[in-house]
């Protein structure tokens, strides 16, 4: 896959620690990668970067993005081939709680990695993930395009946008002329999900904290829709695209988006109903509950276009919404009810599962 470009590349993924960062080492090691990451912290409990071992098994620092110096120091040490850059402060709802360490760490936390990287000396691959919620939503009925306005009410989205505005600042200044050693690119995607995830105030992590603890998940909003996108999808867009851009220096400084078909729109209630099938109750009357007034504002459904993925890359999504949701549950149920489970070699097989499908439908990357 990816024609063996990753073998012996040094890179470094930021934001190791959390779901996507986790998958996403574990994928680059699987195809002989020389991984190094950088976290402040593990931010949740379980954790599928321990779960997996990636502490022992990568090159791991703990070190805050805001540190410039040490950032500095670190970067310089590595000299990475690649860095993928997806530390940020995730979550909404903790935006609202504390604007101003959303702000510091999605902003000023990738000018210090752009700066971080302006000093290197060797030759590398930047691509730095923000997020679909950068775009200044309209709540359209058609997919935000990289050349849409940017913005955001709420102060991640607003951190997003922005973020996105420091990138495109330090390409134009200093990575697009033609002597430059780095080349870069941002990505947008939208919430993914997937064995692993147990952030706060996400819907697959609630229900499996629930239904593990043989209680009943309270859902809002049963009938609001969402993409739902597995999270090996958007790795594979941004691995895609580090190959591509070592080998098209026009794609440096362009903006990709990496989003699920438009037929992943399912509700809440759809999700809960696939994730039931494979879920052993072991008597549970009830597992869950409909919550249908809430004081909680969700925002409308933004939706992403990808034919600039698909033109410039040839990449595609693979999984469909049944797949997706079996992918998630399997993993959860291998978890919880398989108590002797090597959740390493089952996340691995995932990998190679998901490798699989994406080959038969003669997605390029796979091959």
């Amino acid at each position: 896959m990816f024609n063996n470009f990753y073998k012996d590349k040094k890179v470094l993924v930021t934001g190791n620690t959390g779901f996507k960062g986790s998958w996403l080492s574990l994928w680059l090691k699987q195809m002989g990668a020389v991984v190094y990451g950088i976290s402040d912290r593990i931010p949740t409990k379980p954790s599928l970067f321990e779960i997996l071992n990636l502490e022992r098994s990568s090159n791991h620092t703990f070190e805050d993005i805001r540190n410039l110096d040490a950032l500095k120091s670190i970067i310089k040490a590595i000299a990475p081939d690649i860095i993928f850059h997806l530390a940020a402060q995730p979550i909404v709802k903790l935006s609202y709680d504390d604007p101003i360490d959303t702000f510091s760490t999605n902003v000023m936390g990738t000018a210090h990695m752009l700066e971080a990287a302006r000093e290197l000396k060797n030759q590398c691959l930047f691509i730095s993930i923000t997020s679909d919620k950068c775009y200044d939503n309209q709540e359209w009925e058609w997919g935000y395009r990289e050349n849409d306005a940017l913005g955001g009410k709420d102060p991640y989205s607003a951190s997003k946008a922005a973020a996105e505005i420091t990138i495109r600042s330090y390409y134009e200044s200093f990575f697009k002329k033609d002597e430059s050693n780095i080349k870069l690119c941002s990505v947008r995607a939208g919430n993914v999900i997937g064995g692993g995830d147990w952030a706060d105030s996400r819907l697959i992590p609630d229900i499996y904290r629930a239904w593990s603890e043989k209680e009943s998940v309270h859902i809002r909003s049963p009938h609001s829709t969402r993409p739902w996108q597995h999270v090996l999808e958007p790795l594979s867009g941004y691995l895609s695209l580090a190959q591509h851009l070592s080998e098209k220096p026009q794609l440096n400084g362009m903006a990709f988006n990496f989003g699920p078909n438009a037929n992943q729109n399912h509700s809440v209630l759809d999700v809960l109903n696939e994730l039931e099938k494979y879920w052993s109750n072991d008597g549970q009357k009830e597992l869950f509950s409909i919550q249908e007034n809430s004081d909680f504002h969700e925002a409308g459904l933004l939706k992403l276009n990808c034919d600039r993925a698909l033109h410039e890359l040839q990449w595609r999504p693979t999984l469909e919404f049944e797949s997706t949701l079996a992918m998630t549950a399997k993993w959860y149920n291998q978890y919880y009810n398989e108590s002797e489970s090597d959740m390493i070699a089952f996340s691995q097989k995932q990998i190679e599962s998901y490798v699989e499908a994406a080959k038969k439908q003669g997605i390029p990357w796979a091959k």
